[in-house]
């Protein structure tokens, strides 16, 4: 185990460094921990890596090109990176009970890709395929993926709904895999918010599709991922699960038997950061069928891979498979249980009525905002959240009528039930205080708000306080 001192000594001399290049950047840098440190952050996709995992990131790895897999370079002198790289891989595998680990996708959506293209080069042979695998996807212009998927025979995903919380990536047209595919969603019975998997059944057999997708951004609760795969094994199409949001309660062991997607799916993509608490980043875990086809993600979608950040990655999977880990997961949940349970108990309005994971999603019509102006007011009072859509949200994907909180950073720090119920409290004060606004006409505006200033200044001094026991990276003084 590092010291405390040695980690201080780190990050200052990594500061003074870059202060002699461009002060401003270590100004930024410096204010960004003061202001992490300081906020009661309830980003549901966001946590605090490791000093080790942040420290791992900053090194001559940067520098290095390392197109291909271990072992098979297009450039030499990779002998380093491939040790990371491995070791990353070794502790994917080891930790989630994968046959195969690809560690270098930069995000979630590029680990999505490379798991699109390599289940559409597994099942389809195609001379367009092809050529758009060894040409560069941003070249591809709309009409040429149109053109594309005519000639796959116009390959079809059935994924969970944006409103129901579902993600962009899983086929929506704005995305590049709405172009890719033609897609269909699935959503959630509307009296109770949870997935009815007799009607995903449904929309499979209807559909056909090539790709059944599951997984979530601000669905609250786990998914049976046997009964996907049942479903999916119906209709011939390939299992894909995009366990980004809750890879860490995977991995904590929190989520077992039909809620750990591995031995259920086909292939599986995740982030390295939120709840699994990496560096930025993705990976792509398969049985040895795909296997050959995802090791191809660079070049076939990737650019070079990040040397410097599959070597965070494996110091983050390392930290990962200690056994403090599945206590640290375990309280992931429990504390957004007792964070839904206070909001409950105040009156807020739960989609679904609580959680069984690391989010919460609040509902605030009943407070008569938008998630837009319950977002805003929130942060004016020192707690970040983010706004997100409800099942069926009449306000749209943009304004929104909610607000999706989640666990994993606070847990990080060391919070627990109580301060959990402290705040709920914070939140609903906000919340209950703030008022929609007008717009300079009269009508009625759903992105202006109205929240007395002196309550907002009460409840961030309440928050930081909240936070003061539990500090931010204590082992890092910077002063």
């Amino acid at each position: 185990m590092s010291s405390p001192n040695a980690e201080s000594t780190a990050f200052r001399s990594a500061l003074e460094v870059i202060r002699a290049v461009e002060p401003r950047v270590a100004d930024a840098i410096g204010a960004e921990l003061a202001d992490q440190r300081e906020s009661l952050k309830l980003i549901a996709s966001e946590n605090y890596a490791s000093p080790a995992t942040l420290l791992a990131m900053g090194n001559w790895f940067s520098d290095k090109y390392a197109e291909g897999t271990v072992g098979r370079r297009f450039y030499a002198g990779c002998q380093n990176v491939d040790t990371v790289e491995a070791l990353a891989a070794e502790h994917a595998r080891e930790l989630f009970g994968a046959s195969h680990a690809y560690v270098q996708p930069h995000s979630g959506i590029d680990a999505n890709l490379v798991a699109f293209w390599a289940i559409l080069a597994d099942r389809v042979e195609s001379p367009a395929l092809k050529r758009a695998q060894v040409r560069q996807v941003n070249d591809l212009t709309e009409e040429d993926w149109f053109a594309l998927r005519r000639e796959l025979g116009d390959q079809r995903m059935l994924g969970m709904s944006l409103d129901a919380g579902g993600h962009l990536t899983h086929g929506f047209r704005p995305n590049i895999s709405g172009k890719m595919f033609d897609q269909r969603s699935y959503g959630t019975d509307p009296a109770t918010g949870l997935i009815d998997y007799d009607r995903v059944a449904e929309a499979a057999r209807e559909f056909r599709p090539l790709i059944l997708v599951a997984g979530y951004s601000a669905y609250p609760r786990k998914v049976n991922f046997r009964i996907m795969r049942e479903i999916a094994d119906s209709v011939g199409a390939t299992f894909m699960v995009d366990m980004a949001h809750f890879a860490g309660l995977v991995a904590g062991k929190v989520f077992t038997g039909d809620f750990d997607p591995v031995p259920h799916a086909h292939i599986v993509t995740t982030t390295t950061h939120k709840s699994l608490r990496g560096p930025r980043g993705g990976m792509v875990l398969c049985g040895p069928e795909l296997a050959d086809q995802v090791d191809r993600g660079c070049p076939m979608v990737l650019g070079g891979p990040l040397p410097h950040v599959m070597a965070a990655k494996a110091v983050a999977l390392a930290e990962a498979r200690r056994p403090d880990f599945a206590d640290y997961a375990q309280r992931i949940v429990d504390n957004a249980q007792a964070l839904a349970e206070g909001l409950l108990g105040r009156g807020a309005k739960l989609v679904t009525g609580g959680t069984d994971n690391h989010l919460v999603l609040i509902d605030v019509s009943g407070y008569g905002l938008t998630g837009r102006q319950a977002e805003q007011a929130l942060l004016d009072s020192g707690i970040v959240t983010n706004r997100n859509a409800v099942p069926q949200d009449p306000n749209g994907a943009w304004y929104t009528s909610g607000i999706r909180i989640g666990t994993p950073a606070l847990t990080t720090r060391g919070l627990g039930a109580a301060e959990m119920d402290a705040t709920a409290e914070l939140i609903h004060t906000v919340l209950s205080q703030t008022t929609a606004g007008s717009n300079a006409d009269g009508t009625p505006s759903k992105a202006k708000y109205v929240l007395d200033p002196a309550l907002a200044d009460k409840v961030s001094r309440q928050a930081t306080d909240l936070l003061s026991t539990h500090p931010l990276y204590p082992s890092v003084t910077l002063t």
